[in-house]
């Protein structure tokens, strides 16, 4: 059986820029449109024909038994939801995960956005608060990668950034069955990218190592179920989640992100590292 390395040629890192800026742009797309009345479904179109018109194809819709180019997550539900005629509502927490593969490379990014309701500000506080530890801790992540040896260290800075700022007394669940992965040629390869900490360092921290960082947190608990649809993880105590993700390289100047327009630059830049070019 063949067997890829976890790390890749500069050539093929660089074959990965284009289907992450087409990732970043379908998310673009659906975020413009998240609104009351809009459902998951007319998101996944969105995102559809986004993909499409950039001359890639939805790696999603390659994953067997999956049709769809995103998931779209509500509320309870944290990651893999399907797109339905569910319409958004005031106050939701909607997470969206895409990926698009372009000439053979993937990019794979999940963005959340809480949909305003003025009726509501406390939840609407409490779900924004949720969604900017869990978007701060992909970023701890990320940055981590600058300086890290080994892997297991993104996996402690992620978990270290959300009990830093979680609320008092209150503390988040990070989801245990569902990680992070390298990618490349599929959507998910080798390694797997743990979201908290565990004590197998992990392969090393070098160039060529293209990963998709994505913690998964919720309000409560961290215990899960999967839904009738076979598809989404929803949490047991019914309380919300949030998901977001990047896909990024390691290369021989530094760390790039793939699936940001700016290559990572504003989201690291509270961390000190500056994302670098792959030339």
């Amino acid at each position: 059986m063949l067997r890829r390395s976890l790390y890749k040629t500069p050539a093929q890192l660089r074959a990965m820029v284009e289907p992450g800026l087409i990732t970043a742009a379908a998310l673009d797309e659906v975020r413009a449109l998240v609104a009351p009345g809009v459902t998951t479904l007319e998101l996944d179109a969105a995102a559809s024909a986004l993909i499409r018109g950039r001359g890639a194809l939805s790696n999603f819709q390659m994953v067997r038994g999956y049709r769809h180019t995103v998931c779209a997550s509500v509320n309870e539900q944290v990651v893999h939801g399907i797109p339905s005629d569910r319409m958004l509502e005031p106050g939701d927490i909607v997470s969206i995960d895409a990926g698009a593969e372009y000439r053979g490379w993937n990019g794979d990014s999940a963005i959340t956005v809480v949909v305003p309701d003025p009726s509501r500000p406390e939840l609407v506080a409490e779900r924004e608060r949720l969604s900017e530890v869990t978007r701060g801790s992909m970023w701890a992540g990320i940055a981590s990668l600058a300086s890290a040896r080994t892997l297991n260290e993104v996996g402690a800075a992620i978990q270290g950034y959300i009990e830093a700022n979680e609320p008092e007394g209150a503390p988040y669940g990070i989801l245990r069955e569902y990680v992070g992965h390298g990618i490349g040629r599929k959507m998910h390869e080798s390694p797997s990218v743990f979201n908290y900490r565990v004590a197998d360092p992990g392969p090393a921290i070098r160039p060529g190592l293209a990963l998709a960082i994505e913690p998964m947190v919720v309000i409560g608990s961290d215990e899960t179920f999967v839904e009738d649809d076979g598809w989404t993880v929803s949490t047991v105590d019914g309380t919300a989640g949030s998901h977001w993700e990047h896909s990024v390289a390691v290369h021989d100047d530094g760390i790039w992100v793939l699936t940001a327009k700016d290559g990572g630059a504003e989201g690291l830049a509270p961390f000190g590292v500056t994302p670098r070019p792959m030339v």
